[in-house]
């Protein structure tokens, strides 16, 4: 079998599963059930982009044949001619869509839409790391405030000439996780730092790491795999800092991750988002492993190569920006930092869509 009949046949598996949702959904013990209800809703609505473009390219194949059973009886010069302009047109449109298609079937990362909880801490470079990892934080809130999304400081722990030596972003917004997701990794700045007297070049890192923020019910946490401590908060902060013990350190056993919160005034509030943070990071974990579960599986078929650690280099003597995964370099340093980042996510998002399609298309090939 062909690849295009193998997309055609998982397209009918397709439309045939949201057909079958349609009904369910009418159903008296469905409506009754809530929480399948929801599930039901939340896969139809997955399916629908699918299903919608495979019925129009089913329907343009169907005037495209009656259109060319048409034209070899019509006799009128003048119908003819627009018979031959509808055919032209709808040629183009099953081209067009025979090359969506395949990218409509890839599997769809479940976090997409979610909110998300961004951490931004200085690696090597010493003071120099923590100012741009400032930098960093701030490209972040510029490209939210671009989208129209909402920035909220969860933790930070800054320095004394105004850098960050770590720092938890909460940006809530529609797709934040499908756009920012492609930001997690080391990221090095070259430059002349500010303390530096003799004018060489310098050059630091900071990691990002980019995670889903999820509901408690999609991670459970118990109690007695925890352990909390409370110390009093430190850095810049005013009065309040150092006088009530309100930072908060939670243990999650089980795993070693250790997340902590100094930024809000009372306890409770600390406790609460430092839970938040630690159900970020257990999703992550969890869901990290089962992906990387099912990539050694697809491994083991096809083979793929391994990504470089340090995602991009932000280069101040030269103006430039340079993502190594893709090979894309721009010149307009100041702007990007300015949270024009639209340019490197478009084109990281149409690489690894192409990526994943190559994979698709391999692991197809040999299951035919």
């Amino acid at each position: 079998m062909s690849l295009a009949n193998l997309y055609l046949e998982k397209l009918s598996a397709l439309e045939k599963r949201y057909e079958e949702i349609t009904s369910r959904l009418t159903l008296p013990e469905t409506l009754a059930d809530p929480t399948l209800y929801a599930k039901l809703t939340k896969e139809l609505a997955s399916l629908e982009d699918s299903v919608k473009a495979y019925r129009e390219y089913k329907s343009a194949l169907k005037q495209l044949k009656e259109n060319k059973e048409l034209l070899e009886v019509e006799e009128d010069d003048d119908l003819r001619q627009l018979i031959k302009e509808e055919i032209k047109i709808l040629e183009e449109k099953i081209e067009r869509l025979e090359k969506e298609l395949p990218l409509l079937l890839l599997p769809k990362d479940p976090n997409d839409e979610k909110n998300v909880i961004v951490e931004i801490r200085a690696g090597a470079g010493g003071e120099e790391a923590a100012l741009f990892a400032a930098e960093l934080m701030r490209m972040y809130h510029r490209y939210a405030e671009r989208k129209g999304w909402k920035v909220e400081v969860l933790d930070i722990n800054e320095t004394g000439l105004g850098g960050v030596k770590e720092v938890v972003l909460r940006i809530e917004g529609k797709g934040a996780y499908s756009r920012l997701k492609y930001e997690s990794g080391v990221h090095r700045v070259q430059r002349v730092p500010v303390t530096e007297a003799s004018g060489r070049i310098h050059t630091s890192t900071a990691t990002v790491a980019v995670l889903p923020e999820v509901d408690e019910v999609e991670v459970e946490i118990r109690p007695e795999d925890l352990k909390i401590e409370t110390m009093r908060a430190s850095g810049h902060g005013g009065q309040h800092v150092n006088r009530t013990e309100s930072a908060v350190r939670i243990t999650h056993i089980p795993t070693g991750i250790v997340v902590s919160c100094q930024n809000e005034r009372s306890q409770h509030q600390n406790k609460a988002t430092a839970l938040k943070i630690l159900r970020a990071k257990l999703y992550e974990l969890y869901y990290r492993e089962q992906q990387e579960k099912i990539q050694r599986e697809r491994r083991s078929q096809v083979g793929t190569g391994e990504r470089s650690e340090k995602i991009r280099t932000y280069n101040f003597p030269q103006n430039r920006v340079t993502d190594h995964r893709i090979g894309l370099t721009v010149y307009n340093l100041p702007e990007v930092l300015d949270g024009d980042l639209d340019e490197f996510i478009d084109a990281l998002i149409a690489h690894f869509r192409a990526e994943a399609l190559k994979q698709e298309e391999q692991a197809l090939s040999l299951a035919a």
